[in-house]
């Protein structure tokens, strides 16, 4: 390696054609560096300035953009803030910006430009459709799909709105009477199978509102007509809308019961906690409305237990109820955010390569340059090859 180095330094300080590339010698007087002419360089800088000024007002928009993105990088520090801060440059902006929307607006009102772009996103496209429920089939132009999303929705909701109107006065009539004591009476029995009978019917027509909704959600990102869309965006917007498609759509089956199976195992805690929490409620009410007013309850206590427990005992089992109802609630959320990272992370690494072909080369290598009037001139240097 060390002669390698040396035979490389001795070449490039004989080779003529490296001489032409080094800076002029840097005179030196009484010890001291020549002095430069700041006057002569600030006053080319600003011819240079100027120039490029001239050189922007006659671009359009895009040129211009493209133009400073390009030499924000080019120019030094000191140019790059005198150019591109400049009130010319700045006001010669906003007026192509203003310019393109009056256009924008013009075209618009006579029709010549469509309300809904072609350029938007997946993301702001998902995010409307949720909003408007509709939007996506309209931006992906199926608009037979429409009638039937409004007429699922429209009679999911209907038949859900008279379900629940039948349903809340039974539970009214219900409470009322276990207030006056839990004997069972046909009355009772009657009254409860009615509510129940409403009540399923009323969770099955709601269930099947919110797969509507979900599914026409999810069909308009699926549907998605833009090509330059990645796999990333893909997988990670339909784990958002439903949980689970993320993962069917990276084509990683053996997850999806997962994501299932951990949803339902938390939302079933969560109402198993929650009817303990009503049902300890209502006891510990009454029992602590008997300790207060004894008087008032000549046969005892009208909690479903007898007043066979303490109000203290009865309150403790209502907390834990609802300590564990919130916990499996926040369980919930973090299985949901954990499942779009899943899918977002799984989408990145579809294309990974994980072969045993990892490894890092390094070799010598000795190349040609042409360099016009020498010929073809020798180059030596070291080859470093990362495979990954």
């Amino acid at each position: 390696m060390a002669a390698l180095f040396v035979t490389t330094l001795c070449y490039g300080q004989i080779n003529p054609y490296t001489r032409t590339l080094r800076g002029p010698k840097t005179i030196v007087r009484s010890g001291q560096f020549e002095k430069v002419d700041s006057a002569a360089v600030a006053r080319r800088d600003s011819i240079r300035i100027s120039r490029l000024a001239d050189s922007l007002r006659t671009l359009p928009k895009d040129s211009l953009v493209v133009v400073s993105d390009s030499l924000r990088m080019a120019l030094p520090d000191s140019l790059r803030n005198a150019i591109f801060n400049t009130k010319e440059v700045t006001s010669l902006r906003d007026s192509l910006a203003k310019a393109d929307k009056a256009r924008r607006r013009a075209e618009r009102r006579e029709g010549k430009e469509p309300f809904i772009s072609d350029s938007m996103s997946l993301r702001k496209m998902s995010m409307v459709s949720a909003i408007l429920p509709g939007f996506g089939q309209i931006y992906n132009k199926q608009y037979w799909k429409l009638p039937i999303l409004y007429g699922t929705l429209g009679t999911s909701i209907g038949m859900w709105a008279h379900q629940q109107s039948k349903y809340k006065p039974l539970k009214n009539q219900f409470e009322a009477l276990t207030d006056q004591g839990l004997k069972r009476t046909e009355e009772m029995n009657a009254l409860q199978r009615e509510m129940i009978k409403h009540n399923t019917l009323k969770q099955t027509f709601m269930f099947t509102t919110l797969a509507s909704y979900i599914y026409f959600i999810g069909d308009a990102a699926v549907c998605y007509a833009t090509n330059d869309v990645s796999q990333v965006s893909r997988a990670t917007t339909l784990a958002t809308i439903c949980p689970g498609a993320g993962q069917i759509y990276n084509k990683s089956y053996w997850r999806v019961p997962l994501v299932v199976g951990g949803f339902a195992t938390t939302i079933y805690c969560i109402d198993w906690n929650n009817r303990g929490y009503q049902r300890f409620k209502k006891a510990y009410r009454l029992r602590a409305d008997y300790d207060t007013n004894p008087e008032l309850y000549p046969n005892g206590s009208q909690d479903e237990f007898g007043g066979r427990y303490a109000s203290s005992f009865l309150k403790n089992l209502r907390n834990s109820y609802r300590r564990n109802r919130d916990l499996c609630i926040i369980l919930t959320a973090g299985i949901y955010i954990l499942q779009i990272v899943d899918a977002h992370v799984d989408a990145h690494l579809r294309d990974y390569d994980i072969s045993d072909d990892l490894s890092v080369d390094i070799t010598p290598v000795i190349d040609y340059s042409y360099y016009p009037g020498m010929g073809n001139t020798a180059t030596m240097g070291m080859n470093f090859c990362f495979k990954f």
